[in-house]
């Protein structure tokens, strides 16, 4: 059996963008990949990212924020960042990967406004993600 290709995906706190992204990834293509996401400075995964994420279908409340450190071992063959903090990180810092993508979503948790204003940013960084992971890993990719 052909070994699935390793993705994670790295954010400053493993809260909101790289816990969606990781759910889109198992939810979509997990039969072909094996998906995981750490912080920087891990700190709980965001409860309204678990809320828009289980308006599209996928539940990530069970997700626990995790450090780069608690990653499985062994190298990875993709580490996505998805924020600058985590692309300016020191190389030593992140996994050991064939191959490093940035990709820079606005955090959702910076947004402020009223309540609806909050989920619909929290709902176009879901949207912008689930679309870039389709892009990135789906067929033919």
């Amino acid at each position: 059996m052909e070994r699935k290709p390793r993705v994670v995906f790295i954010c400053g706190r493993n809260a909101a963008r790289s816990q969606m992204a990781e759910g889109f990834l198992r939810s979509l293509y997990g039969d072909s990949h094996e998906a995981a996401s750490a912080g920087l400075m891990p700190y709980r995964v965001s409860r309204t990212a678990a809320r828009v994420m289980a308006e599209a279908g996928i539940d990530i409340s069970a997700h626990r924020s995790k450090a780069i450190g608690e990653l499985p071992g062994g190298s990875w063959d993709v580490v996505v960042t998805l924020c600058d903090e985590a692309a300016c990180a020191p190389r030593g810092l992140l996994p050991v990967a064939g191959r490093y993508i940035h990709v820079p979503f606005p955090d959702p948790a910076a947004f402020r406004g009223s309540d609806e204003e909050v989920l619909a940013a929290y709902r176009d960084v879901r949207d912008r993600i689930e679309a870039w992971v389709r892009h990135e890993f789906g067929p033919g990719n």
